[in-house]
């Protein structure tokens, strides 16, 4: 018996998608334009294991060319890129359609920059939650809405409320001050009164420090997701006495349905010794499922593209200890849910093809060629496993 080691790498995107252009995204590429800037800046990206792994090839069958910087090498492990069915570019839909269901519905959102919220929700909520007031109510990132609002919050006592292009709501609180459970409950509040909304998430965005310059938000942020529609790989295999082991913010994202054990942790080598340590003792049968949140929350929103090139780095540089930790009937993917290339305008994800980057002593190197959905990842792990196929997918082959 197999297990599977599925490592997503959050937004980190290949290549615009085929319907980027709906998004305003088309020209897009995560990998390609971090590889870019620092191939002009004299310092190219070094990724040797990745490499080694295929991720130069896949971006190639992406875009066509090699991203600066990369030529053609000998790979070690099975590569391809998937393209995105799902009808939005956020976590939970990527997320979903990896482990085989695609969202075709559409996600409610909150389109107005300023005024996001809708009067009577926002009555509902400062009733629910026994609130005297609210900040933001805005699209916003946020880090800059902590430097606006931060020590209002402080002062007032009153949350911070702020969406952004995606499907979410989310909720910014001082984890003294206001308090952390506080926080969690206003949040439960709130991901109940928007259910007619639609909207994905509800997120809880914990702060510390005492003045502008010096807040910093903590480990502590919880995501408060919507129930897929559909089964997923992960209450499959659960469901035949399997284990799903969900690190980081994975249980959040399938509001733990199908999780087995979910365990917390925060950073790049937080969430990696994690993995490490979940490798060590689950047995077979056993999908280990993580999800490398900074890439995307530190990098790619804040269009930091020089700290998204130090964490590809450093994280090519696991890569031969996660390895190490591999049993022969182990598999390996790593892959994105989305993309949010930090040279693009605005500070939202964009619409792009992603890596699927399979290896094992079972694996047989080379192309898997252009993928028509994430689901394809979903129903190679239900072969992988011998569980009943999908709906959706079409089911990549590894030897």
């Amino acid at each position: 018996m197999s297990r599977a080691i599925v490592l997503v790498l959050d937004s980190f995107g290949i290549g615009s998608a085929p319907d980027a252009d709906k998004f305003g995204d088309e020209g897009a590429d995560t990998f390609g334009h971090i590889a870019e800037y620092r191939y002009q800046h004299g310092q190219p990206l070094q990724l040797p294991n990745l490499t080694r792994l295929g991720l130069a090839e896949a971006h190639k069958e992406a875009t066509g060319t090699y991203a600066k910087g990369f030529h053609e090498v000998e790979t070690h492990g099975a590569y391809a890129c998937a393209a995105e069915l799902s009808s939005g570019k956020d976590t939970p839909s990527g997320h979903w359609e990896l482990m085989g269901v695609p969202v075709h519905f559409e996600w409610g959102y909150f389109l107005n920059e300023e005024n996001s919220f809708p009067n009577e929700l926002l009555t509902q909520i400062l009733k629910a939650c026994e609130l005297d007031g609210y900040l933001g109510n805005c699209h916003a990132s946020g880090t800059e809405i902590l430097k606006q609002l931060g020590e209002q919050h402080i002062r007032s006592g009153y949350p911070i409320f702020y969406t952004s292009a995606d499907s979410v709501f989310q909720i910014a609180a001082h984890e003294e001050h206001f308090g952390l459970e506080r926080l969690y409950q206003v949040c439960e509040k709130v991901r109940a009164l928007i259910e007619p909304y639609n909207i994905g998430r509800v997120i809880a965005r914990p702060f510390v420090g005492d003045k502008a310059d010096n807040f910093e938000r903590t480990a502590n942020r919880k995501d408060y997701s919507v129930l897929p529609p559909k089964p997923t790989v992960l209450d499959k295999l659960q469901n035949k006495g399997g284990k799903v082991i969900a690190i980081g913010k994975i249980s959040d994202i399938f509001a733990g349905q199908g999780v087995s054990e979910s365990v917390k942790a925060s950073g790049l080598n937080g969430l990696l010794t994690a993995t490490l340590n979940a490798m060590e003792k689950a047995p077979e049968n056993t999908l280990i499922f993580t999800n490398l949140v900074d890439f995307d929350t530190l990098y790619g929103h804040r269009r930091d593209i020089d700290g998204y090139a130090r964490e590809l780095e450093t994280f090519d540089q696991w890569l031969p200890v996660i390895e190490s930790a591999m049993t022969p009937d182990d598999v390996l993917v790593l892959t994105a849910d989305h993309g949010c290339d930090p040279t693009w305008q605005g500070t939202d994800h964009t619409r792009e093809l992603i890596p699927l980057l399979l290896s094992g002593q079972n694996v047989q190197a080379g192309s898997r060629g252009k993928r028509h959905s994430f689901a394809d990842l979903g129903q190679t792990l239900c072969r992988l496993f011998d569980l009943p196929a999908m709906e959706e997918g079409k089911a990549i082959k590894l030897s």
